[in-house]
């Protein structure tokens, strides 16, 4: 079959004049001029018995009432049916692997969030003490609040050149080290201490729910 030009094509519908198409697009705008030539466009006329047949052959055909149709729906639903599925066995036994697991954890993660709970590190209160005279300010740097040297300041105590603060710190082992007007880390020298492999040396104590341990 031939293929013209989509602006050929445009023409064909009367959508372009032939004006509008140019001189390369001729030679195709002539051979379509020669198929529309070649059409014959002699009107069309049915024969008034060839109607009578195709009228005679619709009416012998049953017509469905929209009322009849629903009530024949309805019906349908609310009737009995045989459903037939067919499984395959390794389905089967994947089901019932699928259904054992459920059985097997579900209960697992109930029983495991108690005990959970249970395990919960307890908080205990401790009085962090620093004699440091010359000082205008001081505060605790550690694991419990991310090394943060303004996070947790110091007061002044009773005695003079004293600095304290207490905090509430989770059961577990923690190190720490004060941090002397915001530049010098000095260690607690009441308690043990380790390396921390930048040639500073921080402070170890031991929280537990019975107290807290520095040696």
């Amino acid at each position: 079959m031939r293929e013209f030009h989509p602006l050929v094509k445009r023409w064909l519908d009367g959508e372009l004049s032939a004006d509008q198409l140019g001189a390369e697009l001729a030679a195709e705008l002539a051979e379509a001029r020669a198929l529309l030539g070649a059409v014959d466009r002699a009107p069309v006329t049915l024969d008034a018995e060839f109607e009578g047949r195709v009228m005679a052959a619709v009416r012998t055909r049953p017509i469905m009432r929209w009322g009849r149709a629903w009530r024949r729906g309805w019906q349908w639903i609310g009737e009995a049916h045989e459903l037939r599925l067919r499984v395959r066995p390794w389905a089967v036994a994947a089901l019932a692997a699928a259904a054992t697991l459920v059985f097997i954890f579900a209960p697992a993660r109930q029983a495991a969030a108690p005990r959970a709970v249970a395990q919960a590190p307890e908080s205990v209160y401790v009085k962090f003490v620093l004699y440091a005279p010359g000082a205008h300010q001081v505060s605790v740097a550690g694991t419990f609040n991310g090394w943060d040297a303004r996070a947790t300041p110091l007061a002044h105590a009773a005695a003079p050149g004293v600095w304290a603060a207490t905090l509430s710190l989770p059961a577990g082992q923690h190190l720490y080290a004060f941090v002397v007007d915001g530049q010098r880390w000095v260690a607690d020298p009441t308690a043990p201490g380790v390396d921390d492999g930048f040639g500073r040396r921080n402070s170890i104590i031991a929280v537990s729910p019975q107290g807290a341990r520095v040696s």
